[in-house]
C-alpha cells in the first residue's frame, strides 16, 4: 500500500490529516481510543479475545480507553497494517508471526516446520525469554509487541487427493502465506508453493489456481474453505502464533500507567484466548467430519525426515542458533 493511500485510510479512521499525532485519539486530558485492524472473521477466537482486551482495558482504566475494531481485513492485508503501524496511522493489529518474518528476520523461527515438540512445548518457549526477546526485537521496526495469541497447527487440506505423505505433495499447487519460509517449507516437502492472500483463497481453491493450502482447523472451518477442499491432512507442520502488535509511536504517547492497564488487559486476553481456542479446534474438526469432509492423521515421521536437511540449511546462522535453543528446552 502506497504511502498516500495510507494517508488516505489515517484521515478516515481518525478525522484527521495530522499523522504525527498518531490514532490514539486524546478525547480529554485521560481519554484514549485504540483503533485495532485485523483480517480474521468476526467468529474467529482471536477476534473475540481482541473484543475481550477491550473491555478488560475499559474496565482496568475506569472507562478512559477503548479500542475498536475493524475485522474482517477492512484495513488492508496484514502487510498493509503492520506498514499503517510503522507510521502511526493505526494503532493496533493482530498477524500472524510469518507476516512479520520481512521486518523482523528471526521471527522465521516459527515457519520452520517441525521446530516444536508439543504444544507444552510450543508455550514454554513462547513464555521463555527467548519468546519476549522475539516480541521486543520488533521495536526496531516501530512497533510492539504485546503478546502472542494461540493459532494452533497448520496442516494441508486438498482439493482432489489427501496427503497421507510427502510424497503425495508432490507437483501440488499448495497455497501458503507471502513468507519466505512457508514457501521453503512447502517446497522441502514436495510441493509447488504459491502465495495468495487470505481473502483470495476461497476463489483460488474453487477455480483450481491452487490445489490446497494450510491451516489450523478453526480457520479451515471458518474460511468454509472445507466445502472446496475436502481432504484434510493433520501432519501439524508448524506452529504460528498470532502476534498483537501496537505502533510504537501509539505506545510512546500513552501514559506509565496506561501502558500498564494494556498489559494487564492483553494477559487476560491472551488466557481467554487459549481457552476459547481449545474449544473452537474441537468444534471445528467435529463440523467439518460431519459435512464429510475425510480428516487425516499421516504418521508425522516422513514429514519431520523430509525436512530434516531444511533445518541442517540453518546452522550457522543467527536462525540456526536459535532452532538449536528452542530445541534443547
Amino acid at each position: 500500500m502506497k504511502f498516500l493511500v495510507k494517508a488516505i485510510l489515517f484521515s478516515l479512521l481518525c478525522g484527521t490529516a495530522h499523522l504525527i499525532a498518531g490514532c490514539a485519539d486524546k478525547n480529554s486530558s485521560s481519554d484514549v481510543l485504540l483503533r485495532l485492524g485485523h483480517s480474521l472473521d468476526p467468529q474467529h477466537s482471536v477476534h473475540k479475545a481482541m473484543v475481550f482486551l477491550g473491555e478488560r482495558l475499559h474496565e482496568y482504566s475506569g472507562g478512559t480507553m477503548k479500542v475498536r475494531i475493524y475485522p474482517g481485513s477492512q484495513l488492508g492485508s496484514e502487510r498493509d497494517m503492520i506498514e499503517l503501524l510503522q507510521i502511526g496511522s493505526l494503532d493496533m493489529t493482530k498477524v500472524s508471526a510469518s507476516s512479520l518474518e520481512g521486518f523482523a528476520p528471526e521471527t522465521q523461527i516459527f515457519s520452520i516446520p517441525y521446530v516444536f515438540r508439543d504444544n507444552e512445548h510450543y508455550w514454554r518457549v513462547l513464555n521463555s525469554p527467548i519468546g519476549k526477546d522475539l516480541l521486543t526485537g520488533v521495536e526496531t521496526f516501530k512497533l510492539k509487541g504485546l503478546g502472542y495469541y494461540d493459532a494452533g497447527s497448520r496442516s494441508f487440506y486438498t482439493n482432489d487427493r489427501p496427503i497421507n505423505t510427502p510424497a503425495d505433495l508432490k507437483g501440488m499447487k499448495i497455497r501458503v502465506l507471502n513468507s519466505p519460509t512457508a514457501v521453503k517449507t512447502v517446497r522441502a516437502l514436495g510441493g509447488a508453493a504459491t502465495p495468495v492472500s487470505w481473502g483470495e483463497l476461497y476463489t483460488a481453491l474453487q477455480q483450481g489456481v491452487v490445489e490446497g493450502a494450510e491451516n489450523n482447523p478453526p480457520s479451515y472451518y471458518l474460511s468454509r474453505h472445507y466445502e472446496i477442499a475436502r481432504y484434510y491432512s493433520l501432519d501439524e507442520h508448524t506452529s504460528v502464533p498470532d502476534v498483537m502488535l501496537m505502533s510504537l509511536r501509539t505506545w510512546q504517547h500513552l501514559t506509565a500507567q496506561q501502558q500498564e492497564w494494556v498489559r494487564m488487559a492483553m494477559a487476560d486476553s491472551v488466557a481467554h484466548q487459549r481457552e476459547l481456542w481449545r474449544a473452537s479446534t474441537e468444534a471445528s474438526l467435529a463440523k467439518v467430519i460431519e459435512d464429510g469432509v475425510e480428516v487425516i492423521y499421516p504418521d508425522k515421521q516422513p514429514f519431520v525426515d523430509a525436512v530434516k536437511p531444511f533445518h541442517d540449511s540453518y546452522k550457522g546462522t543467527d536462525v540456526g542458533d536459535l532452532l538449536e535453543k528452542i530445541k534443547a528446552m
